[in-house]
């Protein structure tokens, strides 16, 4: 994955894996609060761990592996 603290905001640079996990969506670099609301508001995503392990996200992910 590289420089994981490249992919999230300033705050979360230097957490742990657990912590980026349980961490809410807007530590994501490029997540922004409408964004992280957006996502709350369509699919009860609150958490990293939430949009890693919801079911639609990875289900376009396997069709998008498969596809290729």
């Amino acid at each position: 994955m590289g420089d994981l603290a490249s992919k999230v905001v300033k705050a979360y640079e230097g957490k742990s894996l657990a912590e980026l996990a349980d961490a809410p969506v807007g530590a994501l670099q490029g997540v922004s609060e409408s964004d992280a609301e957006q996502l709350n508001s369509a699919f009860g995503i609150k958490t990293v761990r939430d949009l890693g392990t919801n079911k639609y996200f990875l289900w376009a992910q396997s069709i998008t592996k498969l596809a290729e």
